[in-house]
């Protein structure tokens, strides 16, 4: 996240108490009271990573489901370790391989940072075909590419980024070092032309960059800019007063959770103060707004010594079912077009569901909540990142898999952070969405 932990925690506290609010204020008939998502328990949990010095400064945050087509039960979770680099996980929730992050390029420069991840399959490269882990490098304001070989020797991944590559947002290395710079990251290949693409937000801005993967000498991977689009940073409310969500001085509010629904060419973005936005892949076209935060629309102004914003009355425009930030989405895919697209309701954890379906105008389906399985198995707190994938993947995960980033892994330390992923069986949480 970009915030923080003090900052971060101070609106979280503001989120669930506004989410406290706004559950209250729903009518309910005699003797009935507002309930929580049904639950759903994980299988299994990825070691801890440990955000401090001892740890790698490793911080767990986003993953995405790569499939062995030959060999389903030998699947793989690639996930994101912020400074620490990559994590690459069998079904066993097990480590099979790290790669570090980027050195940082001289003295008093930014280094690497993971922040999102993305797959694409089948990218054509001088050296030949290949499915690619694609990530969104913070620190360096760049994307990187890893080829992916299951069995090849000392671990899956291989390293093809363009030594080339440009920043994709900075026009200097002191712009980068002001870090705002790649953050929210999804892939996407254009059925009608065969061409794969990046979707790629700006940190700390509205901005989203469509870039197109173009491949390099010696199977490397590199990419060109096409296009940008910039989201709203401020909204004209109902009552005619405009409102913008708080923020630190000089901070807008930024995107990073994001998918393409590739079956019909649609980004959904999560503007994380704000709400889901549904827009063409290209960035052509005008985005709209499906679904608003509870606290959107509601005064706040920054506090600067206490750290944390400050709000108002609630005014009553927002949302009634995310509460921000909205942060990680994906999709669960069903032949011809049916399923959901699922996102991460962080400041309450929970998970919020919606049709696939732009037909039904993504209409609300239901929700659910990652629960503790065991005092040794605990569920998902402050979700970062989530990705889901409905296909067989060996006896362990036969209907499919979801894996979600837990923010405070439990049992630990509370004295040091502690972050994980947690593997959750798609079947569960088909049938709680479904009720």
């Amino acid at each position: 996240m970009a915030t923080s932990r003090s900052v971060r925690s101070a609106t979280l506290a503001l989120a669930t108490a506004l989410a406290a609010l706004a559950v209250a204020a729903v009518p309910f008939p005699a003797g009935a009271a507002p309930s929580a998502p049904p639950a759903v328990t994980p299988r299994a949990e990825t070691p801890a990573l440990h955000d401090d010095a001892a740890g790698g400064e490793a911080d767990a945050d986003d993953p995405a489901i790569w499939r062995d087509a030959a060999d389903p039960g030998r699947s793989l979770v690639i996930a994101t370790a912020k400074k620490g680099g990559l994590r690459v996980y069998d079904l066993d929730a097990r480590e099979v391989q790290s790669l570090p992050a980027p050195a940082a390029p001289g003295p008093g420069h930014a280094a690497g940072r993971f922040n999102n991840v993305d797959l694409v399959s089948g990218l054509r490269l001088s050296s030949g075909r290949a499915d690619l882990a694609v990530v969104s490098d913070r620190g360096n304001d760049r994307l990187r590419f890893y080829r992916i070989d299951r069995d090849r020797a000392g671990g899956p991944l291989t390293d093809v980024t363009d030594p080339a590559a440009p920043p994709v947002f900075s026009a200097s290395q002191q712009e980068i070092d002001e870090q705002r710079t790649a953050y929210g990251l999804a892939t996407w290949t254009d059925q009608a032309t065969g061409r794969s693409y990046a979707l790629v937000s700006r940190r700390e801005r509205t901005t989203l960059a469509l870039l197109e993967l173009t491949p390099g000498a010696g199977g490397t991977v590199g990419y060109r800019k096409v296009r940008t689009l910039d989201l709203p940073a401020a909204f004209r409310l109902p009552n005619g007063k405009k409102w913008s969500p708080c923020a630190e001085p000089g901070e807008l509010p930024q995107v990073e959770g994001m998918v393409v629904d590739a079956h019909n060419g649609t980004l959904y973005a999560g503007q994380e103060d704000v709400g889901i936005w549904r827009l063409r892949a290209d960035l052509t076209g005008t985005p709209k707004l499906i679904d608003k935060v509870r606290e959107y629309g509601v005064p706040a102004t920054y506090d600067d010594a206490a750290g944390k914003c400050v709000a108002g009355a609630d005014p009553g425009y927002g949302g009634k079912r995310l509460t921000a930030d909205v942060e990680g989405l994906t999709l669960v895919e069903e032949p011809k077009g049916d399923g959901y697209l699922l996102a991460s309701s962080q400041g309450d954890n929970t998970f919020v569901a919606y049709d696939r379906e732009i037909s039904d105008d993504n209409e609300y389906e239901g929700g659910f909540r990652v629960a503790p399985a065991s005092p040794a198995l605990d569920g998902s707190e402050e979700c970062d990142g989530a990705a889901a994938l409905k296909a067989p993947l060996g006896a362990k995960y036969p209907n499919g898999l979801l894996v979600v980033q837990d923010g405070h892994d439990a049992p630990g330390d509370p004295a040091r952070p502690s972050t994980n992923f947690k593997f959750v069986d798609l079947r569960d949480v088909l049938k709680a969405v479904d009720g």
